[in-house]
């Protein structure tokens, strides 16, 4: 078990998810502290995505507790949860396919924009100083994701990386304190792998906290500086990529999967 400390950003304490006799997380407890990327890995139907809908308010968990910044997300919408900075991303990959990738983006600024309808019908001066500063907003993120150049590109002619990294730019357009990623390598080629490894450091390296699952053990141990292993939906191990490696229990839970003499 992990012993959370007062400056863990993120607290999971024994969370329980159960449909009805089926046992989805049995007992679950870790702790994320700020300015990291903590990766959650395990066998499929470890319990990883569950972990996700129960931090982000899409699932109520049969039992235990998730504390933000102090605060019980558990009885929180994903909207309401979405305001206090938990931000996340999905398996399946969803743009605006009509818009182009800044309208993309700026689609997602306007969430957090203070435009009020009739001064938006109105287009009173500050509406129009507001839209010239979500579009600079908007041009700042396709910069970190590296897609400045699609800029003008229709989003749902992008190649399936580029999808991704726009996904990842509309995530951050929430202004996140954590960000939590569900499988953002999933489909990429070993190049596109790397861009977004890099993509994430830059996003650590601003201060924003990341929670990610993530299949590609490669991945994995080059960019965590921490590891929380799930089996069967309760945590049994924790620690620095090299420490999960050599880990006994974690080797045995993994026989076959390739965990094993990865180096990061």
């Amino acid at each position: 078990m992990t012993v959370s400390t007062p400056t863990d950003l993120l607290e999971v304490s024994h969370v329980a998810v159960r449909f009805g006799g089926l046992v989805a997380i049995a007992d679950m407890t870790f702790s994320v502290a700020p300015g990291k990327i903590v990766s959650l890995i395990g066998p499929n139907g470890a319990g990883k995505t569950t972990a996700f809908n129960v931090i982000t308010g899409y699932l109520r968990p049969s039992a235990g507790r998730v504390l933000f910044k102090g605060r019980d997300l558990t009885q929180m919408s994903p909207p309401e949860i979405a305001e206090l900075g938990v931000v996340r991303t999905f398996q399946r990959t969803s743009v605006f396919n009509a818009c182009t990738v800044l309208e993309s983006v700026v689609t997602a600024l306007h969430l957090r924009g203070t435009t009020e309808l009739l001064g938006a019908i109105l287009r009173r001066a500050s509406v129009v100083a507001e839209e010239q500063r979500l579009h600079s907003e908007a041009e700042e993120l396709l910069d970190i994701a590296g897609l400045s150049h699609r800029a003008d590109a229709v989003a749902g002619t992008l190649a399936y990386g580029e999808q991704r990294l726009l996904a990842l730019a509309m995530a951050l357009a929430a202004k996140p304190i954590m960000l939590l990623l569900d499988e953002p390598a999933a489909g990429l080629n070993p190049s596109e792998t790397q861009k977004f490894m890099e993509l994430i450091r830059n996003i650590r390296d601003r201060g924003v906290t990341v929670l990610l699952v993530e299949h590609d053990m490669h991945m994995v141990m080059s960019i965590s500086d921490r590891i929380v292993v799930l089996n069967n939906g309760q945590m049994i191990a924790g620690g620095s990529p090299q420490e999960i490696q050599n880990n006994p229990e974690v080797i045995r839970a993994y026989l076959g999967e390739g965990l094993t003499n990865v180096k990061g």
